[in-house]
């Protein structure tokens, strides 16, 4: 329950901080929207999770709000090789390499695309247990509602609403279920569809950004059915830009909640969970290239009853502004 307050929190915040902004009187910022610049709306969001649950740190970069570029993702883990209270932690390492990009299909629609390749490794006691391949492919669609009017107002923000799907390109295979893990896969096998909503506010230099989906997972071929998920977070950046040369560090949180997995119909026991993460990144752009990069640590967990556990994520993007 604590987690939904604090999505209820992030959201209030917005309007706080818009109010506090009115309240002063200022002479006019630098224009930092003009079309003369490259980097016309700062936007980010992050949506994390294991490979075949979620898997990405984003839909949006930092700098540019329509690009297409490459991004590296890590994600370190520990569990438990066994059911049992004293068997063995072992460590499993989840890396991603996305083809990804943000696209504008008219004034206010916009079309983002994520193709995955995992390489994923689990340090078992037997021996190390590998696994690679294309990932599940995620289409989304964002719709802005409301966007900024006046390019001479020092306040200014942004809300857009989205629709995804994501295709089972990724292998799954079901032998996975019985471990402590049951994420260890290279997707879900399942059709899964996401809603999605990203809001941003700016005062001169310093802005905030808030982000909420939900992923709604279905059945594979397989009778197994991963649990639905609500990835949330709040980014607080300040933006330092001339007209060819942006740098725009950032802090925030971020939070996931899994509901349970379910098998023929039947709930997974100890499959349900929850994380809540702190996050830190920088990015920097030069002309229409730019480079950023991200960590996350955990606040608190409590993923698979206790018997998985999640060190830190970290990536790396490389985009082309269009």
């Amino acid at each position: 329950m604590n987690k939904y307050l604090l999505i209820i929190a992030l959201f209030s915040a917005q309007f706080v901080f818009s109010n506090q902004a009115r309240k002063k009187t200022i002479d006019p910022p630098i224009n930092f929207w003009n079309i003369n610049y490259r980097y016309p709306f700062l936007e980010d969001c992050d949506a994390c999770g294991c490979s075949a649950n979620g898997g990405s740190m984003g839909f949006s970069s930092m700098i540019a709000q329509n690009f297409v570029g490459l991004r590296y993702m890590y994600q370190s883990y520990k569990s438990r090789e066994g059911v049992f209270n004293n068997s063995p932690w072992i460590d499993e390492n989840f890396n991603t390499l996305q083809a990804w990009g943000r696209i504008p299909v008219s004034e206010r629609i916009e079309v983002t695309a994520l193709v995955p390749y995992h390489f994923n490794k689990r340090e078992k006691t037997t021996g190390n247990e590998t696994i690679k391949g294309i990932g599940d492919i995620t289409v989304m669609g964002f719709y802005t509602i409301i966007r900024p009017k006046n390019d001479s107002i020092p306040l200014r923000h942004k809300l857009q609403v989205g629709i995804g799907i994501k295709a089972p390109t990724g292998t799954y295979n079901s032998e996975n279920n019985g471990s402590v893990n049951p994420s260890f896969q290279l997707g879900t096998g399942s059709w899964d569809y996401t809603v999605a909503g990203e809001y941003i506010i700016k005062h001169k230099n310093l802005g905030f950004n808030t982000m909420v989906n939900y992923i709604y997972k279905t059945k594979n071929n397989k009778s197994y059915k991963f649990g639905n998920q609500v990835n949330y977070g709040g980014t607080l950046f300040y933006s330092l830009m001339s007209k060819n040369f942006a740098v725009v560090p950032q802090i925030g949180i971020a939070g996931e909640l899994y509901q349970s997995n379910e098998e023929f119909g039947e709930e997974v026991p100890l499959t349900e969970g929850d994380i809540f993460f702190g996050k830190a990144g920088l990015e920097l752009g030069y002309d229409k290239f730019s480079i950023g990069i991200n960590a996350m640590l955990p606040i608190s967990q409590n993923l698979t009853g206790g018997r998985v556990e999640a060190n830190y994520r970290f990536g790396v993007n490389l985009n082309y502004s269009l």
